[in-house]
């Protein structure tokens, strides 16, 4: 068996599995495909392929599905990742376009990328220890109600409210933030402690007491922004999934709910020469992972954090990737602008 020919056999049975969801046999593949040889050597071809691993008979069919290994070996051969059509690039403009802050941002992507994959589909949030300080704003909300809010140039926003003890006006406020700012604008989140820590000392007498709750505030907040999140859309499409899930769907969305588990592998995966990350059946690290996949990109400013879909291993892995890259990139054209 050539090796060009076992590829082409393993695509046709990888495509026919995918959309079938039925165990594939080489008179199908003989109707469906023109690999120019007949059902016997197909058949012949087959039993070369399951020797080598790359497809199983599930219980006693006569048909044939792929392995993880052969779903691996499948997306090692993709050479280039194809383009959306015109009409999915312009759904994709159309759920993201108005978008209006970060949080926003990343709820429509999920959104969008759970329809485009009818599968799982999840964001990391920016990284924030090197995202810098764009803003910050104290607004009067009582007596010695402030609300703080400290906004980053990734876009993400942290606010809380707090109390500062003491009755504090507007122009008190005014002048306690432009003394942070002077300090604070464009001081790395990594750095804000240290930042912090030279202010409120060359401060009024009376404003000192009210900096230093202002500062603590602050130092919550700096420290809210640098924890890792995600966001997730199209669970409902793994629910739907559950034949594919012979074991049980339940680890799945145990690891989905608990999230810390797609936070390490995202961390984890490494791209191809594609820009892709992809992630098959037991090569996770994580036994509850072990039926699914996961395919991957980075976005962003410094491409530090990753979107992708989480769904069986019986995917369409040559759209899916299609699909997560279009929409990183989107995205990323969003955030940088």
């Amino acid at each position: 068996m050539s090796e060009p020919r076992k590829l082409e056999v393993l695509r046709a049975i990888v495509e026919d599995y995918v959309h079938s969801r039925e165990p594939v046999g080489s008179k199908a593949l003989v109707e469906r495909h023109r690999l120019g040889v007949s059902s016997a050597t197909i058949r012949n071809d087959m039993a070369a392929l399951e020797e080598e691993g790359l497809i199983a008979a599930p219980h006693t069919s006569s048909g044939r599905i792929p392995t993880d290994k052969g779903y691996r070996l499948f997306v090692d051969q993709i050479a280039t990742v194809k383009p959306l059509s015109s009409a999915e690039r312009r759904a994709i403009a159309t759920l993201l376009d108005g978008s209006t802050d970060l949080d926003d941002v990343l709820e429509r992507t999920v959104r969008t990328l759970a329809q485009l994959t009818n599968q799982v589909a999840v964001v990391q949030y920016p990284r924030s220890a090197k995202a810098t300080v764009r803003h910050i704003e104290f607004v009067s909300l009582g007596p010695t109600q402030v609300l703080v809010v400290l906004i980053l140039a990734s876009g993400k926003v942290e606010q809380s409210v707090l109390d500062v003890g003491a009755a504090v006006d507007d122009v008190r406020l005014a002048r306690l933030r432009h003394e942070f700012l002077s300090v604070l604008t464009g001081c790395t989140v990594a750095g804000l402690p240290a930042a912090l820590a030279q202010r409120p000392a060359g401060l009024p007498v009376e404003d000192q007491d009210t900096a230093h709750r202002l500062a603590h505030g602050l130092l919550q907040l700096s420290s809210a922004a640098r924890e890792d999140r995600i966001v997730l859309a199209g669970t409902a499409n793994l629910a739907r999934s559950n034949v594919d899930f012979p074991l049980s769907i339940g680890p799945v969305l145990d690891a989905l709910e608990e999230q810390v588990v797609l936070l390490r592998l995202l961390e984890q995966m490494a791209q191809d020469s594609l820009g892709m990350a992809v992630s098959i059946g037991r090569e996770n690290p994580h036994d509850s992972l072990s039926e699914a996949s996961v395919v991957a990109t980075s976005y962003g400013p410094g491409a530090s954090a990753k979107l992708g879909v989480l769904g069986p291993t019986r995917m369409d892995y040559p759209n899916t990737m299609s699909s997560v890259r279009a929409v990183a990139r989107y995205l990323s054209r969003i955030l940088a602008g």
